[in-house]
């Protein structure tokens, strides 16, 4: 059974040297603040959940920074998934310990897929999401959602659908659906990729990359199965804000959770 079922909006954190950064397709990023001051304003804000990555800790081979982790968790009290640079079993138990509540397991996942089986039995599927990060490529002349890894940087051969049911199925209690090819352009979420992987695994689908507006979370979450949504540039540079984006979902008859 899924572990959360209320539709969500999830403003998410890239970090990159201790800043967060938001960019297109996964390069040319931005700054855009200090995460410990940013996941403040959000927990202020009303964000139902906060997701922090460190997006260049598997490329670079190095851990993720765990003193921002602890300063997030000490200053936020929504609940706080964290991802990037998990490569054993040891470094989710430190990022639990940090005051993540989830830990969000990418390349390490498909390195090696047993990590997610020991994270679920030790802290509960609940605990244990899996972010998936594929880029449609024609394969054998039909196109195909390729995952990848390395903060996007390489192709695993893998495709989205089955490797979602193959991490459900290790013990992953949730999956963060990234479309590489959406991700930073503002003009929607991936409705056909994360409409597949929804209807293909029982535990929620969080949907990722490509937000610009209100109504492309309205749309993913109507139209996919999703059962929350991910933004980062619509926040950040204060196009819309959290109670806007939920305002409007409200009006169009979604049962959010309006702050006040």
């Amino acid at each position: 059974m899924p572990c959360l079922l209320a539709p969500r909006i999830i403003p998410c954190l890239d970090v990159k040297a201790g800043r967060v950064v938001k960019g297109v397709n996964f390069i040319d990023l931005r700054d855009a603040g200090d995460p410990v001051q940013v996941a403040r304003q959000y927990d202020r804000a009303g964000a139902d959940e906060l997701v922090f990555l460190d997006i260049t800790a598997s490329h670079e081979d190095r851990r993720i920074m765990l003193d921002v982790v602890r300063q997030v968790a000490e200053q936020c009290f929504m609940p706080f998934t964290v991802g990037g640079g998990i490569q054993r079993i040891e470094d989710v138990a430190e990022l639990i310990q940090a005051g993540a509540e989830k830990v969000s397991i990418n390349t390490a996942a498909v390195l090696n897929p047993d990590i997610i089986t020991q994270t679920a039995r030790r802290f509960g599927r609940c605990a244990t999401v899996v972010n998936v990060d594929p880029r449609r490529v024609v394969r054998n002349g039909r196109t195909v959602f390729e995952v990848h890894t390395h903060g996007g940087r390489r192709p695993t051969g893998l495709e989205a659908v089955a490797w979602a049911r193959e991490v459900v199925r290790r013990g992953a209690g949730e999956i963060v659906l990234t479309s590489m090819d959406a991700d930073g352009t503002q003009n929607g979420y991936d409705i056909e990729m994360t409409a597949q992987v929804a209807a293909a695994v029982d535990v929620p689908v969080v949907a990722s990359g490509g937000c610009g507006s209100p109504e492309h979370i309205r749309a993913v979450l109507a139209e996919t199965g999703a059962d929350a949504a991910l933004a980062a540039s619509i926040f950040h540079y204060g196009t819309y804000s959290i109670q806007q984006t939920k305002q409007y979902l409200a009006a169009h008859g979604l049962p959010v959770r309006l702050a006040g």
